[in-house]
């Protein structure tokens, strides 16, 4: 289940920023876009999918991702086909609000779940492991995009991302996953249920219902991290060619930064596991937006195109806490009965925050003819997170772990 979790997060590129971010200059050149009205369809299609989380959250905990998983493959799949035809600026807004919901917000939900549903103490290594997936998924599917549009064009590129989505999902999930470590008699983490005389094969799975999390405190300050992280950290992404280009950094090495982001993000994802078995998730997640913050710094004072490397590890490391701790805080705090309906509120806030991420950078670029004034804006939002994190409170009544 572990493998299908990181081929899931894996998969969701073709919604995902990261991806989307090659194929910004050569879709606006086809479709003769401008920057903003670019963005604006970016942000729209954004806003759907964060709507949409909620619900889908609440649909994988009645159903299971045994029925979802291949059938939001099936869709992402689709959506990329569709884009892959889009004509002008109706073409383009179809094609986000397809591929946005589907890819970074069902596929990235399913995944999630199942690392959710079948670990519990060692969730966060779990977690690390299945966020290798996305890790890996920065470090290539930028690359494989660049080679297929440089080689074909943007609709070749958006055919084949489809063609892998379908092959890597769509038939082996149905085959092969199962949704709780329950239905096969096992325990969470693999134990078998004969290693715990004393445990149920149908345990009652507890767990604060959404109602119960919107009213405490705690839950609206942890969401001030996914919140930043989805705002600030999809505008750098999203813009980085030209946002680089503007430090001196050349658009190869600017795509190819992205790669390295995800290389260090892979090689820290079972370190920042590991810490968020052993240690306070508040205190990762508040040094992950100092990292953040740092990052953003860089780029607005940048006085050397080298430092851009330094910029690309600062995000690596802020990558790879989040697809750890950001991923498994809310079962720690909140319980599994409902992981799927809460995970859905926290990422839905995430992912409508991250429809405001490229918009300040395009309104800067395009009004003022810089982008420092977005960048100072960004440096601040992180600061004003990590004080907000590392002030929360872990609920006083839990039936799980709580850190």
């Amino acid at each position: 289940m572990l493998g299908f979790a990181a081929a899931a997060q894996y998969m969701s590129a073709p919604g995902q920023s990261y991806s989307v971010a090659a194929f910004k200059e050569p879709m606006r050149q086809g479709l003769d876009v401008s920057e903003t009205q670019y963005s604006l369809a970016y942000g729209a299609a954004t806003i759907v999918s964060g709507l949409a989380l909620p619900f889908i959250g609440r649909l994988v905990d009645r159903l299971g991702a045994r029925r979802l998983l291949p059938a939001i493959a099936l869709l992402l799949g689709g959506a990329c086909v569709c884009m892959s035809r889009a004509e002008e600026i109706i073409g383009l807004y179809v094609g986000f609000m397809l591929i946005r919901p589907i890819g970074q917000g069902a596929l990235t939900l399913v995944g999630t779940w199942l690392v959710g549903e079948w670990f519990e103490r060692r969730r966060g290594f779990a977690a690390a492991i299945a966020g290798i997936g996305g890790s890996i998924s920065v470090m290539t599917i930028p690359l494989l995009n660049g080679w297929l549009i440089a080689e074909y064009d943007w609709r070749t590129a958006w055919f084949v991302l489809g063609c892998l989505v379908w092959a890597t999902l769509v038939l082996p999930a149905w085959l092969f996953v199962r949704d709780r470590p329950e239905d096969l008699g096992l325990q969470p983490d693999g134990l078998d249920s004969l290693e715990h005389p004393h445990a149920s094969t149908s345990p009652v799975i507890s767990g604060w219902s959404v109602a119960q999390v919107v009213r405490d405190p705690t839950f609206w300050k942890l969401l001030s991290v996914p919140a930043t992280s989805g705002m600030v950290g999809t505008g750098l992404i999203f813009h980085q060619v030209s946002l680089l280009g503007s430090r001196g950094v050349s658009p190869t090495w600017a795509l190819g930064l992205i790669s390295f982001q995800a290389l260090v993000a892979t090689l820290a994802a079972l370190g920042a596991g590991w810490l968020t078995d052993r240690c306070s998730n508040r205190h990762l997640l508040g040094s992950s937006m100092l990292m953040l913050a740092l990052a953003t710094v860089i780029v607005l004072v940048m006085p050397h195109p080298a430092l851009a490397i330094l910029y690309a590890a600062l995000l690596g490391l802020h990558g790879s806490i989040m697809r750890s701790t950001g991923n498994v805080v809310w079962l720690n705090y909140y319980g599994r009965a409902h992981q799927g309906a809460v995970r859905g509120v926290a990422f839905a806030v995430m992912i409508l925050a991250a429809a405001l991420g490229p918009l300040p950078f395009a309104l800067a670029i395009d009004r003022l003819g810089s982008y420092n004034l977005a960048l100072v804006e960004f440096a601040v939002v992180p600061l004003v997170a990590a004080g907000l994190v590392l002030s929360a409170k872990p609920p006083r009544v839990h039936d799980s772990l709580i850190t």
